[in-house]
């Protein structure tokens, strides 16, 4: 889709976000589109490591890298901890559900938060209420107690911290770097996540041969440094003349999102086909009955995941997507179903593992074309709602699928749970191309939409 046409002048927006270095003045996306006035600096601008010239993208990257290694760590190991007491899928999906439920309950908050106080501070409690779950998880491992409800009481407080992470991290990047830099800036910012996928899964699943205290303690380390380096970025946003609480205020993002078709499409397809394919939760059950691979395995099962979309997520900050980003998001969404089935029919442990690298190859590719569209298209006083509502609706995709895929598969079996939800998710994504036109029409991720 080309750009959209406008009818009225529309005002642009001065941001205004003090810094140490002084003050930087960054022009927002007109609110309902409009194509900037400024000149394209052209590709060969925006490609490489052009976003690390800023030191707080630097810093921001520096922290989610030892948080997301820490995230990724503890959730790998509670979950085949607890599948290891119990031996019961259910619990599987209650952790999904035990985590995705602070999300939902303060959707309609962290959006406002985010968008009203400091979001460096904002995000740096974020990851102390991680440390804080990372240390009670270790308490809870040392107690040696082999009740499981505790440590999804821990979860819960641990969500909490979640809840408020992806709309501040998503909200915040867009104000450390030059517009023209955002694609290249959550390239690396998603290759950073996919890094410590890779990383994290495979740590905590060899370290969770010396005990799950072990894994839980290091978290807890790496959680305080990434907490010391967000609290060192320069670039303050709290807003001063921010709207007061009112119902109006805190569904303004939910308002933004169903009148802006492209986003809407975006986050809708994403949501029902990760809902339906999501397979992330049978891994503990792949890795111990159906390839007999432990708990090394399983974290190498996540670990493929990763390590695909790593290789396309580095790919994609030496290019720029010019042309045609709409189809290109249809047809990956197209292969992480299709891989979904094929990883869901596998026996055979490395076909299962290359199966999910194509589908984190696919999945980093949607990814990329998804945030840039979301945090480009949107106001910055509005980027922290409009994210809490594409949080809510990745952590639905995430947690409930999880839960779903949990439920099922205690009813029908793991395997049948991945196959018939990865054929599913073909299917979404033929619809979705039917019911959102001018998102399969889209050109180019830029200030146009």
């Amino acid at each position: 889709m080309g750009s959209i046409p406008i009818t009225r002048s529309i005002p642009q927006r001065r941001i205004h976000l003090s810094s140490r270095e002084g003050t930087r003045h960054l022009n927002s996306v007109p609110a309902g589109g409009g194509a900037s006035s400024e000149q394209d600096p052209g590709p060969a601008a925006k490609k490489g490591f052009v976003a690390f010239r800023h030191r707080d993208f630097r810093l921001l990257i520096f922290g989610k890298l030892f948080s997301s290694l820490s995230l990724h760590m503890v959730m790998v190991v509670i979950a085949y901890q607890i599948y290891d007491l119990t031996g019961d899928p259910l619990d599987l999906a209650y952790i999904g559900l035990a985590v995705f439920a602070p999300g939902l309950g303060f959707a309609l908050v962290t959006g406002y938060v985010v968008d009203r106080f400091d979001r460096r501070l904002v995000l740096a409690c974020c990851y102390l209420v991680m440390l804080i779950s990372a240390v009670l998880f270790t308490l809870f491992a040392l107690s040696g107690t082999k009740e499981v409800w505790p440590a999804f009481m821990i979860l819960v407080f641990y969500g909490t911290g979640r809840a408020f992470y992806m709309p501040c991290t998503n909200a915040l990047l867009p104000n450390l770097v030059p517009v023209e830099e955002f694609p290249n800036a959550v390239a690396w910012n998603t290759s950073a996540t996919k890094l410590t996928q890779i990383a994290g899964p495979a740590i905590g699943g060899f370290l969770y041969l010396a005990g799950p205290e072990v894994v839980y303690g290091l978290a807890a380390v790496v959680f305080s440094v990434a907490v010391v380096t967000t609290a060192m970025i320069r670039t303050r946003s709290q807003r001063k003349d921010a709207e007061p609480v009112s119902l109006g205020t805190l569904l303004a993002g939910v308002r933004y999102v169903w009148g802006k078709n492209v986003v809407l499409g975006a986050i809708s397809l994403d949501l029902f086909v990760v809902l339906a394919a999501g397979a992330t939760a049978m891994l503990p059950i792949y890795a111990k009955d159906v390839l007999d691979v432990g708990a090394w395995g399983a974290g190498l099962l996540r670990s493929a995941i990763a390590a695909g979309g790593v290789v396309t997520l580095l790919m994609l900050t030496q290019v720029a997507l010019t042309r045609d980003v709409g189809r290109i998001m249809f047809a990956c969404v197209f292969v992480f179903g299709a891989a979904t089935t094929v990883f869901g029919m596998s026996t055979w442990f490395a076909l299962s593992l290359a199966a999910l690298a194509v589908l984190g190859a696919a999945d980093a590719f949607s990814v990329v074309i998804r945030q840039t569209l979301i945090q480009v298209a949107t106001p910055d006083e509005m980027r922290g709602r409009v994210s809490a509502v594409n949080a809510v609706f990745v952590s639905t995709s995430n947690e409930i699928g999880e839960v779903r895929a949990g439920f099922l598969a205690a009813w029908i079996g793991a395997v049948p749970t991945v196959v018939i939800g990865g054929i599913i998710s073909v299917l979404i994504t033929g619809i979705c191309w039917k019911l959102f036109p001018e998102l399969v029409k889209l050109q180019r991720v830029d200030r146009s939409i």
